[in-house]
């Protein structure tokens, strides 16, 4: 059966600052049409950043979705369309932790809620180099933390991390380093 569904016209209902959203109509593949909503996401990237004693650099900071403050690894949407995601993890660990990192290596991406956005999100692991003065966003208040890998594992295991692109990283870092840390 053939799956993909074709889009006839579509509306946007709303355009901010990070995500814009629109009405597609479309036509299923047996014919009928139907009404798909879609937030338009620019991407976003997140790094999971060892330290020499094995330990993750976390923020925690507060997401009003949610009506909480959350645990996850430094991340961000990507603000330049002409620069890589490499390039935006990178300057969003600085921003958001200070540290600068070095061997850095591909998690893969994801598709973050693929029933409603087409966000993409690519993870990045590295070891810290070396720190700096972090600079986040005016907007953005965190605070850092370390946690150890093997900590951290057991955080997702134990669903005390809820963040999904956090425990993937996570847990990617963890297999890439044979199931314990590599120093």
């Amino acid at each position: 059966m053939k799956l993909e569904e074709k889009k006839l016209g579509s509306k946007t209902l709303y355009d901010g600052k990070i995500i814009r959203l629109e009405l597609d109509d479309v036509e299923l593949p047996n014919g009928a049409a139907a009404k798909r909503e879609v937030a338009r996401h620019p991407a976003g990237v997140a790094a999971a950043a060892l330290t020499e004693n094995g330990e993750l650099l976390f923020v925690r900071q507060y997401r009003y979705p949610f009506g909480e403050v959350v645990l996850e690894l430094p991340a961000g949407k990507i603000d330049d369309p002409t620069s890589t995601p490499l390039e935006n993890a990178k300057r969003e660990l600085l921003e958001e932790t200070g540290a600068v990192g070095a061997s850095w290596v591909s998690l893969g991406a994801q598709y973050v809620s693929p029933g409603f956005t087409d966000e993409v999100l690519h993870m990045y692991m590295c070891r810290v180099d070396h720190f700096e003065s972090p600079n986040p966003d005016e907007d953005e208040f965190l605070n850092v933390e370390r946690i150890p890998l093997e900590k951290a594992v057991e955080m997702v295991m134990n669903n005390r991390i809820p963040d999904g692109k956090t425990q993937t990283a996570i847990l990617k870092t963890w297999l890439l380093c044979g199931g314990k840390f590599n120093s």
